[in-house]
């Protein structure tokens, strides 16, 4: 009687272990059709909304940077031109005896600003109409202004100053306050006037590329 209970017993066991094992596949399965429907849900639900750029500056703020921006390219030849003929920094300050410094190398700027990150094949960095930022290159060309006038104001020349300063207020949002004018230090050593007379010189050029993104803005916004 014991060894037919025991045989019993071990057929009993023997027939629950395959039984449980289906039973674990059914539930495995069964959970996998259950993830089915959220995974659909999941996949047909819309993307995370992305912020919205910001809206295109005014065209009148467009008209009245670029007339600005012409001011400004004639203000720094004038200063140059004044340097040349009063000999006030005590030598010939030319592009040639100069090496010229980026003092907005290490922020942002026009330059990085408002060009494609990637030139291609080409040697020139790529304006691309489709993905231009009009609003994130005006404040490039905004941080650049600010950058140069807290160098040029060491230099008494407070047309170029005030030139300026009423670039900067026709580039500012509602947002951005313009910063006041302070007066600068002066200019003593040998070395500084050097290195002053590179950085006019620095500045001069990125007026032209401030005029120019400046025609291209006003050009781009009236051909929407």
């Amino acid at each position: 009687m014991e060894q037919r209970g025991g045989t019993g017993s071990a057929g009993s066991s023997g027939q629950a272990a395959p039984r449980s094992a289906a039973l674990r596949r059914c539930r495995q399965r069964a959970g996998s059709w259950a993830l089915l429907p959220a995974l659909c849900l999941a996949l047909a639900l819309p993307p995370p909304a992305r912020a919205l750029p910001p809206p295109p500056p005014p065209r009148h703020r467009l008209a009245e940077g670029l007339s600005r921006s012409r001011e400004l390219l004639a203000a720094a030849n004038a200063s140059l031109h004044r340097l040349k003929e009063l000999g006030t920094l005590g030598f010939e300050c030319t592009l040639e005896e100069v090496d010229l410094e980026d003092i907005t190398k290490n922020q942002t700027n026009t330059i990085k600003a408002c060009t494609s990150e990637d030139p291609g094949t080409g040697n020139c960095p790529a304006l691309e109409r489709s993905t231009f930022d009009t609003s994130k290159c005006l404040q490039g060309i905004y941080e650049d202004l600010h950058a140069y006038r807290a160098e040029l104001k060491n230099f008494n020349d407070q047309n170029m100053l005030a030139t300026i300063d009423e670039m900067m207020k026709a580039l500012k949002t509602s947002s951005r306050s313009v910063p006041q004018p302070s007066a600068g230090a002066g200019l003593t050593s040998f070395k500084e006037r050097m290195r002053f007379c590179s950085i006019l010189h620095a500045f001069r050029i990125r007026t032209v590329t401030i005029n120019r993104m400046m025609n291209y803005l006003t050009s781009l916004e009236s051909s929407l």
